[in-house]
């Protein structure tokens, strides 16, 4: 047992949606005593870094309600049940840029916050990027628009906070480090 482990002692759902379920959990801790812990369960995500021949990011500009305004940023998506995260890669790639990658590769995965939630994002580079004469159609629910970039405009975008989610400014990081190797 790891010192810091806290035993779950009792588990009561509070919501199960679409997307999440949030449960509050009752753990003894390593000292003994007890607490709770509300913690939001996601079947985890993915999220691409398509960069074209021309050495341009594809980004889509999305209206995010939790934060009331539009962000850009790399297009990613959930996992469905029993799928892979390379499967799940190349259709939201199509689903949401109508492209689909010569070459896909992993890069990394991380938990987007630890401290309350399970979600993990798997990333992928997506090169020989081609355009699909009939692309996939998006989720009908979600409105949003294709933006190409270099890696220049989107540093400047982390600056001016269009780009200012976790993913996205670890996807422009990252071909910032590969582009100094």
């Amino acid at each position: 047992m790891n010192k810091f482990e806290e035993k779950t002692v009792g588990m009561k759902p509070i919501f199960d949606g679409k997307i999440i379920s949030v449960q509050v959990d009752e753990v003894e801790l390593p000292d003994g005593k007890r607490s709770s812990r509300e913690i939001v369960r996601h079947p985890g995500a993915v999220a691409l870094i398509p960069l074209t021949n021309e050495k341009k990011i594809v980004m889509v500009e999305q209206y995010r309600k939790p934060l009331e305004r539009s962000l850009l940023e790399i297009p990613a998506g959930k996992l469905e049940p029993g799928e892979e995260p390379a499967v799940t890669a190349e259709r939201e790639l199509e689903e949401e840029t109508g492209y689909r990658a010569g070459k896909m590769e992993y890069i990394t995965s991380f938990y987007t916050s630890p401290g309350f939630a399970n979600e993990i994002i798997h990333i992928y580079l997506a090169t020989e990027l081609e355009a699909l004469d009939n692309p996939a159609d998006g989720d009908e629910d979600e409105f949003v628009e294709l933006v190409e970039i270099s890696l220049e405009e989107a540093l400047e975008c982390i600056k001016n906070e269009r780009i200012y989610d976790a993913k996205t400014v670890f996807a422009v990081q990252y071909l910032q480090l590969m582009e100094k190797k």
